[in-house]
């Protein structure tokens, strides 16, 4: 994994400025510390950070070109098929500089063009720039593992790993998208194509954009995961022995480094499958990393972290983190965030990654993407399958029929307590746009009572990959997702719902890792990682975490209810309700506000 940026200025022709490029590319060292390259070639500009892994030599430098210096390519992520396809291309006559994956996808792309991006098998985001044809391509992996965000200003294509390289442009403002901020209060985050900043989008998963000078930037998908799911009939125990060799083939895959790969272990059923599958291939013992809190033990797994451990003969390694580590990690994590993504895991998954690299080891496997692929809570991978028939026989009525059915509907959901459920009705009934996983963090009551004047809906980008992302990357460790293999993925989608919860959640992932596994990882009931942020707001550092919440100036802005805070805040600490997980996003975005808008940002972080 590494950082890329650049600048593309094809619709004025100017040269791009060697010093603002370098700024960008300085931005994001955290993400390449190995190594650093800049190429100028008249109006587009490519810089990259590298964080060594694959082809740790000289020849793996970026930005990278192909056998005649025409094309060039910065590149941040994996190619797991790499090798299949340098055969194929070497045996047409191609000739390599070294063994990178990266050189890969130029050979590809002298051959495919775009098309090449659909023969990639990883997760990837890559800018490439074809000198003689004058044009530009960005393209981000199916699932949206790697991130991409650009701008355009004035004639130019600013593009990035991270959107504070972006900022460094002058031409960048700094203003908040109010139908983003919408999003933000819906899902914790801001769902692509949109960020928080105004006129900074992020490149949506599966697509590409590309761009010749002469028109606008062209955004296009290139795959699709409701079209590529599998339709494939099976019995049980098919569809268990399919799901066992396609996760054994996803960790299988992401072994490939130069380096040692270890893993993030919390004793679940899911980091602990990829534990397994994990020594089954390797030479050596496989480092685990474990995280937990020391005044909240309810919280911890380590016990099941050390018995899966034991069973595959890992090296076993945790950690203990307090209140005071929040606190002192607080204003790092928002800097590294770039948009607040409010998921209080975020701290413990930090301190987690830097105890990784404390011990040499730079490339880690987590076990996010399970949940959303198996059922284990409702999430944005599965919402296209368990869409409720009724529910979809309900939106295709006409308006006026829906509203009656509404009328008809809504005591009943009233008198069953069913408010979220009750707010989907209602916004169908209306004809508006339904979120994606009908995914609801404040109810519309909430958000109007936090919110003055009309925002918009949106559509749910991933939330596990951001903070995945964002949070190990700053310290220079790269994470990689065997359940967000996009294979996986498609086999997955095509289950029916019947098997997904036949026994409980996971059922079919738990059969076919049954044997793997010991039992009391299997069938332990479902605890989850977390933090402890119930705790936060109202122990020790309530006072703390109040004041850098009241004192923000986000309140300053015309569209926000001060005394609704407040009143959360206070509801909270009396403990009448339990709203941290509000409390925690509105600080998070408050914090964000105070960075990155309100004043400049710190530097020389």
């Amino acid at each position: 994994m590494c950082g890329i940026a650049g600048i593309a200025q094809l619709g004025t022709g100017e040269p791009v400025d060697r010093t603002l490029l370098e700024r960008m590319t300085k931005r994001l060292a955290h993400r390449g510390p190995d190594d650093d390259g800049i190429l100028l070639d008249g109006p587009v500009g490519l810089g990259h950070r590298r964080l060594a892994i694959v082809d740790l030599s000289p020849s793996g430098h970026q930005p990278m070109a192909n056998e005649d210096d025409t094309i060039w390519v910065v590149f941040n992520g994996e190619i797991y098929n790499h090798q299949a396809l340098r055969r194929g291309l070497e045996a047409r006559g191609h000739r390599y500089r070294g063994r990178s994956d990266t050189e890969t996808i130029l050979h590809l792309y002298e051959e495919r063009g775009d098309a090449c991006v659909a023969e990639l098998e990883g997760e990837f985001a890559f800018a490439l720039w074809d000198g003689p044809r004058r044009r530009v391509l960005l393209a981000r992996d199916r699932l949206g593992v790697k991130p991409l965000y650009y701008a355009e200003r004035g004639g130019a294509l600013i593009f990035a790993s991270e959107i504070k390289a972006i900022l460094e442009h002058p031409g960048i403002s700094r203003r908040v998208d109010l139908e983003a901020l919408y999003h933000y209060l819906t899902f914790f985050t801001t769902p692509a194509p949109s960020t928080l900043f105004a006129g900074i989008g992020k490149l949506p998963p599966g697509h590409l954009l590309t761009w010749e000078g002469q028109s606008r930037p062209l955004l296009r998908p290139y795959w699709r995961l409701a079209d590529a799911a599998s339709r494939v009939t099976r019995t049980e125990s098919e569809w268990t022995e399919a799901i066992r060799e396609h996760v054994k083939l996803a960790v299988d895959d992401r072994m490939m480094s130069d380096v040692p790969v270890g893993v993030f272990l919390s004793g679940g059923i899911d980091s602990s499958t990829a534990l397994g599958f994990m020594a089954q291939g390797s030479g050596r013992p496989v480092e685990t990393f474990s995280v937990g809190f020391r005044d909240n033990p309810a919280y911890n797994e380590f016990h099941y972290a050390r018995m899966a451990a034991e069973r595959f003969g890992g090296n076993y390694h945790e950690i203990r983190i307090g209140h005071e580590e929040m606190l002192e990690y607080l204003p790092n994590l928002i800097y590294h965030q770039d948009e607040p993504l409010a998921d209080p895991v975020c701290v413990p998954l930090y301190y987690v990654s830097r105890l990784a690299r404390d011990h040499g080891v730079k490339v880690v496997q987590v076990g996010e993407g399970s949940d959303e692929l198996f059922a284990g809570y409702p999430g944005y991978l599965v919402a296209t399958a368990l869409y409720d028939r009724a529910w979809r026989r309900f939106t295709s009525l006409p308006l006026p029929l829906r509203i009656l059915a509404y009328r008809g509907l809504a005591p009943a959901f009233r008198a069953l307590g069913r408010v979220k459920e009750l707010d989907h009705l209602h916004r169908a009934a209306r004809g508006e746009e339904m979120f994606w996983g009908n995914a609801i963090a404040f109810r519309e009551l909430e958000k109007r009572a936090l919110l003055r004047g009309p925002l918009g809906n949106g559509a749910l980008s991933s939330h596990d990959l951001t903070r995945i992302d964002k949070i190990t990357m700053s310290t220079s460790v790269e994470a990689r997702v065997p359940f967000f293999d996009h294979r996986l993925a498609e086999l997955t989608l095509g289950i029916p719902r019947s098997l997904r919860v036949r026994t409980g959640p996971k059922h079919l992932l738990k059969n076919a890792v049954r044997g793997l596994l010991p039992d009391e990882i299997i069938d332990r009931p479902k605890q989850g990682f977390s933090a402890p942020i119930r705790e936060w707001f109202r122990g020790p550092v309530a006072g703390q975490l109040a004041t850098k919440l009241e004192g923000s100036a986000l309140w300053d802005l015309d569209c926000f209810n001060m005394p609704h805070v407040r009143e959360l805040l206070r509801r909270h600490r009396e403990g009448r309700k339990d709203l941290s997980t509000r409390l925690w996003c509105l600080l998070n975005l408050a914090l964000w506000y105070d960075e990155w808008i309100g004043h400049s940002p710190g530097r020389g972080r």
